[in-house]
């Protein structure tokens, strides 16, 4: 920047960080100024920022005010850079596992998955003690194998909720395609499955909804755009879609998304704002904001999403649903928009834990070799959680950095996410570590620069061919501020994320995993000046992403359990990080808070029940 250039943060080696809880780092709250605009005025500022030499300026001021020119772009620092977020396979010992082979095909993995799961009776009577209960997996292969229903039915009355949930009076926006056709003759076949007494798995015509970001024919894929799939084909199922399939899921269309990914609210100009089922003015957050609104209101026991900067876990924790990210190269790409190559992953949305575990079951393995040649051997053992009890792991250790972080959010998050805390000391002797985790703000500006560089650079050719004008305005803002960023700073990006690599690795040292709060706030208000145009409200958003960014940046396991509910009966999240490959004692762990909090979850304002009995 020349006679502009700012000076950068000069940070000392990572062996001189202190990371004890009474480290004197300082803690510095996410610095973002900038006003929330939509409708006419997001217009001008786009009409400015893509100017010549306006725009030049204001990128200029934008990456300034915000610390990104002194947090990363101008900093100095020891480390080298990191530039794909996978460490080898450590020998640490994980408790009540089960060791699997790590080639077999998707049914057989589900059933191993089965196999660690409590004895499934087929009584539903434990249900009517819950204030609410979602339908899970397990219920519905209880109902086709019983005849209560049957898979046709069910996907009958599936539509006729999809139908339901987009008129005038409710407009959820959960879907951008869906094909009536193509799910009943899913149905069909799993129908008659049943009825030979020969269902491939489990999973067997139960229905699962797939982000518009993921390849699933005969749909095309559009990335929440009104351009991608005009010139990107959808030839081929994406491998993780592939492998539901080969369970006989039944696939019932392509959830709406925040465009491109750029955006953590879920208000998509093109398709609607995905709204809340538990408040439908408000958002669901983003971007697999169809996801988790579809197994919100009972339409699916689990959808896919995935995962770059917390978005599948944000708007799980923000709908009151399960929402897991597995470590980075544990699910293959193969088949997923190349939005980011390096912070990426599929994730699911699920009901409950179980339902998680079996659909991460069916999608784990067979590493793609579109991802980074160092990923294909890392995870050779596969390992499943035996969870035929909540209280079969001991002596966990809960690192909390309580000081700062943990407490930055809501009052009524603080309050509910303490609370959880103090259950799972009660009931099974789980003690908090607190720590320090230091530079987290620079961590996350160097995510957002990453994520940035990665989406503009994979979609630079497909955009060649378009008019930017296709682009949502706020998608617009997002893409011009993307591509401001240089190799000099990414490269800085990469060397943060070499220490955050390292702290990291220190802390799990001492705890098993880190807990903080999903998000930092609840839902907030879809106002209709965003409707047409989409928002730029960064302030929501860096609540929204707060405790996210560790789980993209380093590639760690992540997973959100619903807990609790504000004042306004919106649903708080508690999160769960684990180290790399530790897939197994986080669902222990989520599955253990789940059981403490289930009875008290409530039902949303859109709700329908599928198996229900006429």
């Amino acid at each position: 920047m020349g006679i502009f250039k700012i000076e950068g943060e000069v940070y000392k080696p990572v062996k001189d960080v202190d990371l004890g809880p009474n480290s004197r780092e300082f803690y510095l709250r996410a610095n973002v100024k900038a006003p929330r605009m939509a409708g006419f005025l997001v217009k001008i500022f786009v009409w400015l920022l893509e100017a010549p030499l306006l725009g030049a300026m204001l990128l200029y001021m934008l990456k300034r005010n915000n610390l990104i020119y002194k947090l990363v772009s101008f900093a100095e620092l020891e480390e080298p850079p990191v530039f794909v977020p996978s460490q080898p396979v450590e020998d640490v010992k994980e408790q009540e596992v089960k060791y699997i082979e790590s080639d077999l095909p998707p049914h057989q993995q589900v059933e191993q998955a089965m196999d660690c799961l409590p004895s499934f009776s087929g009584d539903t009577s434990n249900h009517q003690k819950f204030s609410f209960h979602r339908w899970t997996i397990l219920d519905y292969s209880r109902a086709y194998n019983s005849g209560e229903v049957t898979p046709r039915l069910v996907a009958e009355r599936f539509i006729d909720a999809v139908r339901e949930s987009c008129n005038p009076q409710l407009h959820m926006s959960f879907f951008i395609n869906y094909d009536t056709e193509d799910i009943l003759k899913q149905a069909t076949e799993s129908t008659l499955r049943y009825e030979r007494g020969e269902p491939i798995s489990v999973l067997d015509g139960v229905p699962i909804a797939i982000k518009d970001e993921i390849d699933c024919t005969p749909y095309p894929t559009t990335g929440g755009t009104t351009w991608l799939h005009k010139v990107r084909d959808c030839k081929n199922d994406a491998c993780c879609v592939q492998r539901l399939r080969s369970c006989g899921a039944i696939l019932v269309g392509k959830t709406n998304m925040h465009e491109l990914g750029a955006g953590t609210s879920g208000i998509n100009p093109h398709y609607g704002a995905t709204r809340n089922p538990y408040n439908t003015s408000k958002v669901t957050g983003g971007s697999s904001s169809g996801s988790a609104a579809v197994v919100s209101a009972g339409l699916c026991p689990a959808a896919l999403g995935v995962d770059g900067g917390g978005s599948v876990r944000m708007p799980a924790a923000l709908c009151g649903v399960v929402g897991f990210k597995p470590t980075f190269g544990r699910v293959s790409h193969s088949g997923v928009l190349p939005l980011n190559w390096t912070v990426g992953m599929v994730g699911i949305l699920a009901s409950t834990v179980e339902d998680a575990f079996i659909v991460y079951a069916a999608i784990s393995g067979e590493t793609s070799s579109h991802q980074p040649t160092m990923l294909l051997n890392l995870a050779a053992k596969v390992c499943f959680p035996l969870l035929k009890s909540t209280n079969s792991i001991f002596n966990i250790k809960l690192a909390k950095y309580g000081r700062f972080w943990f407490n930055d959010c809501s009052d009524d998050i603080k309050v509910c996410c303490s609370q959880a805390l103090d259950k799972l000391h009660e009931h099974y002797g789980w003690e908090t570590v607190e720590v320090t985790v230091p530079e987290i703000e620079t961590m996350r500006l160097a995510h957002y620069l990453t994520i940035g560089a990665e989406c503009t650079t994979s979609l630079s050719s497909l955009l060649q061919n378009v008019s930017i004008e296709e682009l949502g305005w706020d998608t617009r803002v997002a893409f011009r501020v993307y591509g401001s960023f240089d190799s000099m700073e990414y490269l800085n990006a990469q060397r943060i994320r070499n220490r955050q690599m390292q702290f990291h690795k220190k802390i799990f040292e001492k705890a098993d995993v880190i807990v903080t709060p999903t998000t930092g706030a609840t839902a907030y208000s879809i106002m209709n000046d965003a409707l047409k145009t989409g928002e730029l409200d960064y302030i929501n958003g860096a609540a929204f992403v707060r405790y996210q960014i560790s789980g993209n940046f380093l590639g760690l396991p992540a997973v959100t359990v619903p807990i609790g509910y504000d004042k306004l009966g919106l649903p708080i999240g508690l999160q769960f990080i684990g180290r790399q490959w530790s897939e197994s004692t986080l669902i222990h762990i989520a599955q253990a808070m789940q059981a403490l909090c289930i009875s008290d979850y409530k039902k949303p304002e859109v709700y329908y029940d599928l198996l229900k009995k006429n």
